[in-house]
């Protein structure tokens, strides 16, 4: 089944021409079946091409989902302009009455502020309150993920010696698990951050189990039992040149970037970078729709509101 999504957004030109389906609000309307809500709030500057990536995976499900983009409104984007973000995105005010099966909350360029310094963190937690009890689950990625954690249970971020930017292997340590089914014991994911998270905060302040971790990446997944939180801080939705372009800017700026391991072949920043990683990615997002939003969400919200013991969120 369908992504449904404005036809008029970008990204639906390029997912035809991968061959995924994309279904307009018309098309849609004739089916039978109650669509999963997904909300995306994308902080990542160059919007669009988020857009792109995050809804070729979520497209990769039987399931038909309605997806939603969200902004903070206190955040004025320099890289996307104004006319795209008031065509697709909607406000935080705008949404907060609806429910939602699922959001993802993207990465964001501002590692290097102290959270309370961003100049969207009272809105952005605003959304994480609201999520509580108007979304089933939450998947969070990269500064998503450390800022979710630092607002839910107080785990800090700490600065790396060097920017973490490549390609790493990681190992599933939850062997079976919904999140993880189908992966194997070793999979590699891009990552790109200056930030990191402790492994002993994880435990001693939280009662998230870790799903994967490397010895270069640290902790890679969390997730809470129920699986209503999910934490990823690795960019698994990234393309195959998406660490080749961040490169080529930061060298523009100046900032004598380090080339991303693991990425071009022999190192050579002239030959295309291997794709190592789209299986696992594929698998990464079809496991959450499927078995942390599909699977457990209620078919009414209502219904959810009257089972306070069933759901215990509300």
């Amino acid at each position: 089944m369908p992504i449904r999504i404005d036809k008029k957004l970008p990204a639906v030109e390029i997912l035809r021409t991968e061959n995924i389906f994309v279904m307009d609000d018309q098309r849609a309307a004739h089916q039978d079946i109650r669509p999963l809500k997904i909300l995306i709030l994308n902080l990542m500057p160059l919007k669009m091409v988020t857009e792109t990536q995050l809804l070729r995976h979520l497209a990769n499900t039987p399931l038909q989902l309605d997806i939603e983009f969200l902004y903070m409104e206190s955040h004025q984007s320099k890289t996307t302009r104004s006319e795209h973000m008031k065509t697709f995105y909607k406000t935080f005010s705008e949404v907060q009455d609806q429910y939602f099966d699922g959001l993802i909350i993207t990465g964001a360029p501002v590692e290097h502020l102290p959270f309370e310094e961003v100049d969207y963190w009272q809105e952005f937690t605003q959304v994480i309150d609201w999520s509580k009890t108007h979304v089933f689950s939450t998947l969070h990625i990269c500064w998503g993920a450390q800022a979710g954690l630092y607002y839910r249970y107080g785990v800090d971020k700490y600065q790396m010696d060097q920017k973490l930017s490549g390609i790493y292997s990681q190992d599933v340590l939850k062997e079976g698990h919904l999140l993880l089914r189908g992966f194997d014991d070793l999979y590699v994911s891009p990552h790109s951050r200056h930030t990191e998270v402790h492994k002993e905060d994880i435990l001693n302040k939280t009662n998230l189990e870790i799903l994967a971790s490397g010895e270069e990446v640290g902790v890679s997944i969390l997730a809470s039992r129920d699986l209503r939180e999910v934490y990823s801080f690795g960019h698994l939705e990234y393309d195959r040149d998406t660490l080749a372009k961040e490169y080529f800017r930061d060298l523009d700026a100046g900032l004598d970037p380090h080339i991303p391991e693991n990425y071009f072949k022999n190192d050579d920043i002239h030959e295309l970078p291997c794709m190592r990683w789209s299986s696992s990615a594929a698998l990464f997002f079809s496991n959450w729709v499927n078995y942390a939003v599909y699977q457990e969400t209620p078919f009414e919200w209502k219904s959810a509101e009257d089972d306070v013991s069933h759901f215990g969120y509300l």
